[in-house]
This record gives structure tokens, sequence and C-alpha cells, in this order.
């Protein structure tokens, strides 16, 4: 049959085995230094393994392929590590059904973080509503490519990278991440990703900046940006805290 499936490019892949220990179905393993797919039915496609990958090495392709077999694939994992990794995989696959406001489609990607979904939104109380937000944002301008790598706010700043699609779902972004805090944004998967740790390592190297926190969405692609904040401290040479926040497509904290 034909369906979305994993596909690793070995070229890539530096072996770290992050993605093995992503995939709760065991389709993954580390071959020869290499991550390969070892078992084509036991990979459900939903690429929970994609924003593990640090080099981007993994992505979702569809073609010819075996199609998935769950119960197959809780034999393999009762057998081989346990009733706790059997539970483990059941809740990775109830992440990727419908929810009650959710409608299925067809995805314009592998990543299930494209899937079309119809968010009913919490009642509020009218005084709630009528509360003013104070807008907090403290530099211009905010994306990533197009932030100066010198400026003023970077003077003893606590950075703030966030996933753009952050300001959206977290109703209150301004006042509980952006407050006091000098603003990057950007999105890993449609986005030049090394782009984003050169710019970022640059500024983080040559100004003084206190700390810096990640906000990012729960879709697989996301973890994308924590990984490459965390690579750019790291080639800053500089001891620096950072804090890293998942927020949900419906507005909770993860």
């Amino acid at each position: 049959m034909k369906r979305k499936i994993i596909t690793i490019n070995e070229e890539l892949c530096d072996g770290c085995g992050n993605c093995v220990s992503a995939c709760s179905e065991g389709a993954l393993q580390i071959v020869d230094g290499k991550a390969k797919l070892v078992k084509e039915n036991f990979c459900d496609g939903f690429g929970d393994c994609i924003g593990e990958c640090p080099t981007g090495a993994l992505k979702i392709e569809e073609r010819e392929a075996e199609a998935f077999d769950i119960e197959a694939t809780k034999e393999y994992l009762l057998k081989t590590k346990g009733k706790e990794a059997v539970w483990r995989m059941e809740e990775a696959q109830k992440k990727h059904e419908p929810h009650e406001h959710t409608r299925k489609t067809t995805l314009p990607c592998g990543c299930p973080g494209s899937m079309a979904q119809t968010i009913k939104p919490p009642e509020t109380h009218k005084s709630t509503l009528e509360l003013k937000v104070e807008p907090q944002l403290r530099n211009w301008p905010v994306q990533i490519h197009l932030l100066p790598l010198q400026a003023p706010y970077y003077n003893d700043a606590d950075l703030l990278v966030a996933a753009d699609c952050c300001a959206y779902a977290y109703a209150g972004f301004h006042g509980d991440f952006i407050k006091g805090k000098t603003l990057a944004i950007g999105c890993p998967k449609l986005d030049n990703s090394e782009a984003y740790r050169e710019k970022l390592t640059t500024i983080i190297k040559n100004n003084n900046i206190k700390s810096v926190s990640i906000a990012y969405m729960e879709v697989p692609c996301c973890t994308g940006l924590v990984k490459l904040v965390e690579k750019a401290v790291e080639e800053s040479g500089k001891n620096i805290p950072a804090e890293k926040t998942k927020i949900g497509i419906r507005g909770q904290i993860c």
C-alpha cells in the first residue's frame, strides 16, 4: 500500500539515537552508527521522532510500504520491553486520535502538526473580556532573520526565543512570556534552521545576554527550535541558563 512513512538521510544522520528513543513503536534502531528503519510495519508515519533529530536527517515521505500493524507492534514491545513500553506506545497513538473538536483531513505534509483542527474556545466571563491587555513588546524587529547582531536591547537582556505560533495559541503571551524580555521569533519547520542557529549564536556570543527562554508548540517539528537554541547557547561559549516551555494548540502549558 502507499502511505506516509519515515525516511532517513544517512549522510545527515550522526547516530545520536534520539529518534530511536522517541519512537514508541520500536521501528528504528542504530545499525553501524546510523539510524535505520528496521520494521516498516511498526512505523505509524506520524513522525514523532522528527523533532528529536538535531541534524534534520529524518522526514516523512509517501511511498509503497507495509501497512502499520499495531497488534504486531504491541506483541513485539511486550516481548522485548514489557508492559510499560506497550502503554507508552498506546499513549503516543492517542495523541494523534481526533479529539471532540478536531476534524481529520489530508495533511499537506507528513508532520502531524499540520493536521487541520477546529478548536472550540472556552467560555469566558464578561469581566475577563473587558480586561485590556497591555502590549509588552520591547524590541523591533522580532523575526530571527531580521534581528540585528547588536542592539541596545540586548544589554543585560533576558532573551525569549519563541515559535511564532505561540502568541496565537496562548492567550496571555504578552504578559506571561514577553514582559521584560527581548523577543526573537521563528518557525524551525518553514525557515532556515541553520541560519537561525548561526544568528542566535552570534547574538548570544557578542552581547550581554543574562538568560534564554524558549517557548515552543507541542507539535513534533517545533522541538527543532529547542535543539537549535540549545546548540546556539553551547556554541556561544557562554554558560547561560535556559528555560523551556511547551504550549499546547489549545492554549495550555504542557
